[in-house]
């Protein structure tokens, strides 16, 4: 392959020769220690040369990826061995797509390069549908004057599922329980003319805690593959003014209007409304959350093709470098451990309701989610991972 007809928005595409290759591979085998040492630790351990490809991996990466042999990954950079579905999208491989620029594993790799040590964490999206919340540590070797990188990598998904539950769940809920108890206290000096609004709020604070707990329920079910759709008949028309209905009572909506697209489709179609709602609920809140006051957020739904799409629109822009990221589960632009919206909006969307998510962002236009379903989810439903 020639590195200078290749396309590439980040790292060289670049490879070793074939017999290169085979002479860092011998390197490797010969250092009995060494090997003896990387395939004693339960850590994920591969060791990767200047071209970033693996000339070793540990017995824990091969058992990890079902393979017999460890040689069957050399040769292959790390996104190609655990079948990323960005090392796939251009000729280079791994490490040249512009999403390479905001992957740890990626800069902890190339920091390595340079001599330096370093640890990031990065969540790698797979072919199959499946993901990897990975802790990566990357330190510089030399053998014989060979320049080497030693890479290490610990699956943290559990660890980011309890520090979404304590930072997200927690924080959330303590907030809204917070509101009710404050109101309970005013109230005991509110008059009979004043109580009906108090209780309006109180009413719509506790419609946010339950929204807030089974929200949280949904998601880790899903993450678990333990949650089961219930298809049935939803009218478009109706769960879109639904949705705005709670959601304009929302503490998120304090000043801001959400509009409803006056030619919003009205069409009866078969699928899972729960799910539909926290799918819907999730891009109004994001919208909400994106925008300042006074701002509008517009809303709608339209047939297409023989599909629904729902849409939510806010007068925001997000720079590239979030675009790159907004899906997955280790980013947020809310601060540490905040923010799931748009991770479990294409969680469920596409693995639970067999739908597809995409997004626009402009300075001109601001952004525009899309969701689209399938008329007949019944159909779709003999399996889901």
């Amino acid at each position: 392959m020639d590195s200078q007809t290749v396309t590439t928005y980040f790292a060289s595409p670049e490879r070793a020769s074939q017999e290169s290759l085979q002479e860092q591979q011998h390197l490797i085998s010969q250092q009995e220690l060494v090997k003896k040492f990387l395939n004693s630790v339960p850590d994920i351990i591969a060791v990767l040369n200047e071209n970033r490809q693996i000339v070793y991996a540990n017995q824990a990466l091969t058992t990890m990826l079902g393979l017999n042999d460890t040689t069957e990954v050399c040769g292959l950079r790390v996104g190609e061995a655990v079948d990323c579905i960005h090392a796939f999208e251009l000729e280079g491989g791994c490490g040249t797509t512009e999403f390479c620029r905001v992957c740890g594993a990626m800069r902890a790799i190339l920091a390595g390069q340079k001599g330096q040590s370093d640890v990031q964490e990065c969540r790698i999206q797979r072919r199959d549908g499946s993901a990897l919340d990975l802790r990566v540590w990357a330190s510089p070797l030399t053998l014989e004057n060979e320049n080497l990188t030693i890479l290490s990598m610990v699956d943290i998904s559990y660890e980011k599922r309890r520090h979404a539950l304590e930072r997200i769940f927690f924080h959330d809920v303590l907030n809204t329980a917070a509101a009710l108890r404050g109101l309970s206290e005013l109230m005991k000096d509110t008059s009979l003319e004043e109580m009906e609004g108090a209780l309006v709020t109180i009413t719509n604070l506790s419609d946010q805690l339950i929204d807030e707990i089974r929200a949280q329920r949904e998601l880790v079910a899903a993450e678990n593959h333990e949650l089961i759709p219930h298809p049935m008949k939803v009218n478009s028309l109706d769960l879109c003014l639904r949705t705005i209905k709670f959601y304009r009572n929302h503490s998120y909506a304090a000043g801001r209007i959400i509009q409803i697209d006056p030619d919003t489709a009205n069409i009866d179609f078969n699928s899972d409304r729960i799910l539909l709602n926290r799918v819907l609920g999730n891009l109004i809140k994001n919208a909400l959350e994106a925008s300042i006051p006074n701002q509008i957020i517009h809303f709608g739904c339209k047939s297409e093709n023989g599909r629904l799409i729902f849409w939510v629109q806010n007068s925001s822009y997000m720079p590239r470098e979030v675009q790159l990221q907004i899906f997955q589960r280790s980013f947020s632009t809310k601060g540490s451990g905040r923010g799931l919206g748009t991770y479990s909006i294409k969680l469920l969307t596409e693995h639970y309701l067999k739908g597809e998510v995409s997004f626009t962002s402009s300075e001109e236009n601001g952004t525009t989610f899309y969701v689209s379903y399938p008329l007949d989810l019944t159909k779709l439903t003999e399996s889901y991972d």
